[in-house]
């Protein structure tokens, strides 16, 4: 007798099929959960790469993890925000870099789908396995000619660029006279970008978010642009195109929490690293304690219920404020300038609850802690460098809550 083969040697489920949402999201989680065990083992060689494999990007693709968010029209399973928020949870408890790169990549699946429908059929008419990154700050210029806009510019940033054919860059386009420029997203395939190798860093370094240049201008058609204030206003022309309310969602407050995410999960992972591998260790030298076990001390079962106690919490923010966005979204509501900012706030929270609980955990794993293959010391650069993302960032998402909630006007993107 033949054994059966795992989920990841089985053929993705065809999106045609006749599955409920839960049983195919029940299908990609058990995926994902294969997936976690696979790239924990590679988490030191995917920092030393300074990417995410050919072969994991492909294994993702075939166990259909990269269609949770696209359009059913396209060959995707059109799937909530929280079920790839909870899939990309699950990849990055093994390895915070490919669940940050799987998370981001995924997502920008869903921002295709708000663009109009001639831009979606470009991309994924040929094949729907068809792979995105992008680069939002809009550091590009686009100048608009007949039909279109010539494009250029440089993006840092460039999450998993390695593995995509088609980028999403952000760029400027120039108003008439006395009025400010107006940002713009613009879809451009392989070949008419390069990828510049800058990415040497202290945390994700595994996420290969190298430098994107397109240094002589490029032809960018009208139909693949959609305009930042539309992703964010509710008004995407996508969403008219697709039978859900999920291309509606504002850009800011489904986005970011897929930024926290990673955050969250290598927290996760750092702590059953902890409890199973290190906690039982006695501890070795002649200060007082000598022989114990690790966690026999008291600052370190602190550190420990610290740690869990802000993976619930980060979570339970993270689910509502998704569900309080899809909710407003599905009735037919536009979110209020205070509800998308109230978001955000939730949003840097995550991360500022998981930064402080992983310096805890961190100060008390011992000498072995500063190995470079230590779990809970990748963890550590991973979570601080993370906290560095200005979309997540809590000292400048903090002071919009803050001057809103002050009856000042609120600085800062929501």
């Amino acid at each position: 007798m033949t054994s059966m083969p795992s989920v990841l040697e089985r053929q993705a489920v065809p999106a045609d099929t006749f599955l409920s949402d839960d049983e195919r999201f029940a299908r990609l989680l058990d995926a994902a959960g294969e997936m976690r065990l696979v790239v924990a083992q590679r988490a030191r060689q995917t920092e030393i790469d300074r990417r995410v494999s050919t072969d994991v990007t492909q294994r993702l693709i075939e166990a259909g993890l990269y269609r949770v968010v696209q359009p059913r029209r396209f060959g995707g399973y059109q799937l909530s925000l929280e079920a790839l928020r909870r899939l990309a949870f699950e990849i990055g408890r093994g390895c915070t870099s490919t669940g940050w790169c799987y998370g981001l990549s995924a997502a920008a699946s869903w921002v295709l789908g708000m663009f109009p429908e001639e831009a979606q059929q470009d991309v994924w008419g040929d094949s729907p396995d068809a792979l995105l990154a992008s680069c939002i700050a809009p550091t590009g210029k686009a100048v608009p000619v007949e039909g279109g806009y010539m494009f250029k510019g440089r993006w840092g940033f460039g999450s998993n660029s390695d593995n995509a054919q088609w980028l999403a860059l952000g760029a400027m386009v120039a108003q008439a006279e006395g009025e400010p420029p107006r940002p713009i997203f613009l879809l451009v395939p392989k070949g008419d970008y390069r990828i510049v190798d800058t990415w040497h860093t202290v945390g994700l370094a595994g996420t290969g978010s190298k430098d994107i240049a397109i240094d002589n201008e490029v032809f960018v058609p009208a139909h693949r642009t959609v305009s930042f204030k539309d992703v964010l206003e509710q008004e995407a022309p996508g969403a008219d195109f697709h039978d859900s309310a999920l291309y509606r969602v504002p850009f800011l407050s489904g986005f970011p929490p897929l930024l926290a995410n990673p955050a969250v999960a290598a927290l996760r992972g750092a702590v059953d690293e902890f409890v199973e591998g290190i906690a039982a260790r006695a501890t070795r030298g002649a200060f007082a304690g000598g022989g114990a076990s690790l966690g026999q001390f008291g600052h370190v079962q602190t550190a420990v219920a610290q740690a869990e106690a802000a993976i619930d919490a980060a979570q339970l923010i993270l689910q509502r404020d998704l569900q309080l966005a899809t909710d407003l979204v599905d009735a037919g509501m536009k979110l209020s300038v205070e509800q998308r900012i109230t978001l955000r706030r939730g949003h840097a929270y995550s991360v500022h609850l998981c930064v402080d609980a992983i310096n805890a955990l961190y100060d008390v794993v011992g000498g072995t802690g500063i190995q470079l293959d230590n779990g809970i010391q990748r963890a550590w650069r991973d979570i601080n460098a993370l906290a560095h993302h200005i979309s997540v960032n809590w000292n400048a998402v903090s002071t919009m809550y803050g001057q809103m909630r002050l009856g000042q006007p609120p600085r800062g993107q929501y």
